[in-house]
């Protein structure tokens, strides 16, 4: 879903004219750098103490409009009208450390200030940004500003778009925002921001895209937001909001993506939601809705994601036609108050690539799709499903997630056949029989990262694991499992996370082990492993938590972090273990901790 937000936030600001750099050609040559210009550009240089991106490296001489200081434009007067700095968000070694210079505040004939994706740039907002009174575009977003929204930024009449999301910004959404009259865009999200959503905002009649999504906001969904006429698009996901939808949300004609998960939301989904003739994406997920699911849900033509999950939605399902939803793609109903049965013939005889109904208490046999090729992730966990997996996943030649955990299925591990191209297979928690080598041989896909078959029935030995295998997560825990963890488990280089708990599994820790270097997780116990815990384990910088409790195992524990620093309970039950955070070793002196 963030993928989805993030694709219509793109496409949003990239139709806004001025927002990068390459949609801010001037169409006249700019003239010689306005000198009061210049040193409020180097002064903002100034306060930036490290800068990886090299940008600012271009800010030398003294024309700054000539075309050379990266991310700046002129008019042909020679006065700065643009100011685009843009880092890579996803490359934690691009950013630049320091503070916004107050000094950007006299750029009289700037329009756009965009400075995103920065990182390290922290302290407050300059209260000086109230002067930028010709300014159009206002980015700030993926830094780590700090302090309250400046109530200045009201003063700003001319702005189409205001971005300060994803940074530290706390206290109110300023009420003098709602001055803004031309603003199309506004996002405040990722921020701590808190309180309500002020009535002010009802001024702001151009509204596009409006988000204030993972907040703290509370108090309610205004009625003003049915004002919005030209709307695309809300995300007031992940805050604290309360009380009932708005009915006048339910007039927005032009509405194609609607969040309002994780909140505390209450109360039913009026029939109106079929006039939501542009939906594409709703997501109610996570609140405290009740009721049934309103039938009008499948007047909804263009609609192709719907999350209902985790709300309290009842007995009957809508009966949707064949024409009814057409483009839908998406489902999730997982965890309500739905006592399903079978899945609906509606769900399972369209085109789908994610079907989610975890905890919609199925029973019987796993369910028959009828284009099983479309299908791209299923989760039926948490359900009552039981029988063979044997023929299940036949002609899912596009499936790459599945999750069956916590059923009552029963079948031996050499009938799963899983499609070439799975990523992530989850059956914990059913009565599955077998050995591990039936799914883990040199057979094994590539693009396999997460296996999780623990509290199950398996039985034999842990096989030996091929090189070319990208295993993220294997977790084989609360099973029948014996013999020796094999050396070659250093061959599974991507491993994250390794819980092999509560089986029978004797032997030593291979010192292999300790080639993991992106192991965070580790959990050994309850087996029969013996000897010492290797010193190799050391050389795994990012361990989180590891636990060798219960065991027959002897010897010094490595004494360096986190192993002397990880709670005593993580060591107990072993024979002879010491060392920091146990007792000192014999004839040994305690050290402190490195």
């Amino acid at each position: 879903m963030q993928i989805l937000v993030w694709v219509f936030e793109v496409l949003f600001i990239s139709s806004l004219v001025g927002v990068f750099p390459l949609s801010l050609a001037e169409t006249t040559s700019p003239g010689v750098c306005s000198e009061a210009d210049r040193a409020a550009l180097l002064a903002f240089k100034a306060k930036i103490v490290k800068d990886t991106t090299g940008i600012l490296s271009s800010w030398i001489g003294r024309d700054c409009c000539g075309g050379d200081w990266e991310g700046v434009q002129c008019n042909p007067a020679g006065r700065v009208t643009t100011l685009a700095l843009q880092g890579p968000v996803k490359d934690s070694s691009m950013y630049m450390k320091g503070t916004l210079s107050s000094s950007l505040g006299s750029l009289p004939f700037l329009q756009v200030l965009v400075i995103s994706g920065m990182k390290l740039i922290t302290g407050p907002i300059p209260d000086s940004f109230s002067k930028l009174t010709r300014l159009t575009q206002l980015v700030l977003e993926d830094n780590s500003l700090r302090g309250n929204i400046p109530s200045g930024l009201g003063l700003l009449s001319h702005l189409q778009t205001l971005s300060l999301a994803g940074n530290h910004l706390k206290g109110p959404v300023p009420p003098s925002l709602g001055n803004l009259r031309n603003l199309e865009m506004i996002n405040l999200g990722r921020n701590s921001l808190s309180g309500p959503i002020p009535a002010s905002l009802k001024n702001l009649h151009l509204l596009q895209s409006f988000d204030l999504s993972f907040n703290s906001l509370s108090g309610f969904i205004p009625e003003f937001i049915g004002q919005f006429r030209n709307i695309t698009f809300i995300d007031l996901s992940n805050n604290q909001l309360s009380a009932h939808l708005p009915i006048s949300m339910f007039n927005l004609v032009s509405l194609s993506y609607l969040s309002l998960s994780h909140n505390q939301l209450t109360g039913t989904i009026p029939e109106q939601v079929g006039n939501l003739k542009s939906l594409t994406s709703l997501s109610l997920s996570s609140n405290k809705f009740i009721g049934h699911i309103p039938a009008s849900i499948s007047r909804l033509q263009n609609l192709w994601s719907l999350n209902l999950s985790r709300n309290g939605f009842s007995d009957p399902l809508p009966d949707v036609s064949n024409r009814g939803i057409p483009s839908l793609l998406s489902i999730d109903l997982s965890f309500n108050n739905l006592s399903l049965g079978t899945v609906p013939k509606w769900i399972t005889d369209r085109q789908l690539s994610d079907v989610n109904l975890a905890g919609c208490k199925l029973r019987g046999s796993l369910p028959r799709f009828t284009r099983p090729d479309s299908l791209s992730s299923i989760d039926l966990s948490n359900n009552f499903l039981t029988g063979s997996i044997s023929t299940f996943f036949t002609k899912m030649t596009s499936l790459q997630k599945v999750k069956l955990s916590n059923n009552l299925l029963k079948f031996d591990l050499s009938e799963l056949k899983v499609p070439d191209g799975i990523s992530s297979i989850d059956l914990h928690s059913n009565q599955v029989c077998g050995s591990l080598s039936s799914i883990l041989n040199n057979r094994t896909s590539s693009f396999l990262e997460v296996i999780d078959v623990s509290n199950n029935l398996i039985s034999g030995t842990i096989p030996e694991f091929s090189e070319g295998l990208n295993l993220k997560e294997l977790n084989i825990g609360s099973n029948k499992i014996a013999g020796q963890i094999p050396s070659s488990i250093s061959n599974l280089i991507e491993l994250e996370r390794l819980d092999v708990s509560r089986n029978l599994i004797t032997g030593t820790i291979p010192m292999s082990l300790g080639r993991l270097a992106n192991l965070h997780w580790l959990d050994l116990s309850i087996n029969r492993l013996t000897g010492r815990i290797p010193t190799s384990l050391l050389g795994i910088k990012f361990m989180r938590h590891a636990s060798f409790r219960a065991n027959r195992l002897c010897g010094e524990i490595p004494q360096g972090r986190p192993y002397n620093i990880f709670p005593a309970s993580a060591y107990a039950q072993n024979l002879c273990l010491c060392g920091k955070p146990m007792l000192p070793c014999r004839g040994k002196k305690q050290e402190t901790s490195q």
